[in-house]
């Protein structure tokens, strides 16, 4: 074969290789992006939860006989000098229920009343209180009154609603009546009487308070 005819055959196939080592460098695909395209074969590993380290620590209950700690003793009440403080938040926080009829409001018909009274309210009977409410005179001598109720609010004496029998004490001074003030709330101070209080076999109160002296308003 004469050269003049091998020449176009050589550059053909110099042209084939070099097109052929270009496209292996320039268009090779990695590995790595052939690896992203494998199908996953099973579940993505997790991370392992924290070990569990038990309940949290509850304080231990008070052995038997052992006194209750501070935080779980109950409050004492607020003194006003030697009166322990007693206000309506707790004497009347309670249902109280009276029978609506005479008939069965008598002693011999009615249910023991002081067993509807709870006993953190009993616990007052016979100790000197202070009591903050508002005055209905109920017998005046001299210009001074020594019988009247106290009252949780002003609802009675003002807009002729009757209050509920746990919302008012009845009140007898022991010596000098108070001057009367109503329209504005006076503390009282004196022994309180806790349980039922009749007349002539009826139930007329739950609440009595052997009065010893009253402090007027701020600014009178």
């Amino acid at each position: 074969m004469k050269t003049s005819a091998l020449l176009p055959r050589l550059k053909t196939a110099g042209v084939f290789a070099v097109v052929t080592l270009v496209s292996t460098l320039f268009f090779r695909v990695p590995e790595t992006a052939l690896a992203a395209d494998k199908p996953v074969r099973g579940e993505p590993i997790k991370p392992l939860a924290a070990p569990s380290r038990g309940e949290p620590i509850k304080p231990l209950a008070p052995a038997a006989g052992e006194a209750p700690t501070t935080a779980n003793a109950p409050t004492a009440a607020a003194m006003d000098g030697d009166f322990s403080v007693v206000g309506f938040d707790k004497l009347s926080t309670f249902k109280y229920d009276v029978p609506d009829d005479a008939t069965t409001n008598t002693v011999a018909s009615a249910k023991n009343p002081d067993e509807q009274i709870p006993a953190p309210v009993k616990a007052f009977s016979g100790k000197r209180v202070s009591l903050k409410g508002f005055m209905l005179p109920l017998k005046v001598e001299g210009g001074l009154v020594t019988e009247l109720l106290i009252m949780r609010d002003q609802s009675m004496c003002c807009y002729g609603a009757v209050p509920k029998i746990n919302e008012w004490v009845a009140v007898k001074m022991t010596g000098k009546g108070v001057k009367p003030i109503m329209d504005q709330a006076v503390t009282l101070y004196g022994t309180l009487k806790v349980g039922a209080i009749r007349e002539n076999g009826y139930l007329v109160g739950i609440y009595q308070l052997d009065g010893e002296k009253m402090k007027d308003p701020v600014g009178m």
